[in-house]
């Protein structure tokens, strides 16, 4: 596995041709995203800069597939780390009701949490599992998140997504993690199906934030919010 992935056997162009089209996923994820801000009263400035990041999260995971250097690496892993932290961040404000600063300081211990986890998995994992250790964190945010405001009945709808988005998350995060492992029984690997899966986990969690507007009349009302 020379180049990274298992598809990618030389440097050409067209070298990863199921890791660079499967982006596109990301972009149907990203227009049914405004599709469903189109049909919010207020259409939040929030909720438009997080399907912003799912265009980018695509731009730039096609260009990283395609053009593999350390420019196109940044534009491929920037927008996911904005999205993660972002919508982390969107969650604790929009969903639990939390202040600024407590908002602040939980996306903070977040962070932390994600670097600890990143510098963990490369110091004890193989380096074929390494890269997928970080991202662990934000399987955890996700049943956190979903666990937080299954308190509240008012949630509902967006617990099950957030939920479901941690359960897609968790597979597809197991075939990002196995694509080294598969090579030599699948050369075409595994991390296609990364990015199917995200761009599933993506729309859900875009369509939670749609409903973001009623989130947070009923986190304002609740008792003790």
């Amino acid at each position: 596995m020379q180049f990274g992935y298992c598809e990618r056997i030389d440097g050409g162009f067209w070298a990863e041709p199921l890791n660079a089209v499967t982006n596109a996923a990301f972009l149907v994820a990203a227009l049914a995203g405004v599709r469903l801000w189109r049909r919010q009263k207020a259409r939040d400035v929030a909720t438009l800069v997080l399907i912003g990041l799912v265009f980018a999260i695509g731009i730039g995971s096609f260009l990283f597939h395609t053009i593999p250097n350390h420019w196109t690496l940044l534009a491929d892993v920037v927008p996911i780390q904005l999205f993660a932290f972002g919508y982390f961040a969107f969650a604790l404000h929009r969903f639990l009701g939390l202040s600024g600063m407590v908002t602040a300081l939980g996306t903070l211990a977040f962070l932390g949490l994600a670097l600890s986890l990143s510098a963990a998995g490369r110091a004890l994992l193989p380096p074929v599992l390494a890269g997928s250790a970080g991202y662990a964190a934000f399987l955890l945010g996700l049943a956190g998140v979903a666990f937080a405001i299954s308190r509240d009945p008012g949630l509902n709808r967006q617990r099950r997504l957030v939920a479901l988005a941690g359960l897609a998350f968790a597979v597809s995060l197991t075939m990002r993690s196995v694509d080294g492992a598969l090579c030599g029984s699948l050369p075409l690997g595994t991390h296609w199906l990364w990015h199917l899966l995200n761009s599933l986990v993506l729309y859900l969690l875009l369509r939670a934030a749609a409903m973001s507007e009623r989130a947070a009349i009923t986190a304002s009302s609740s008792p003790g919010r």
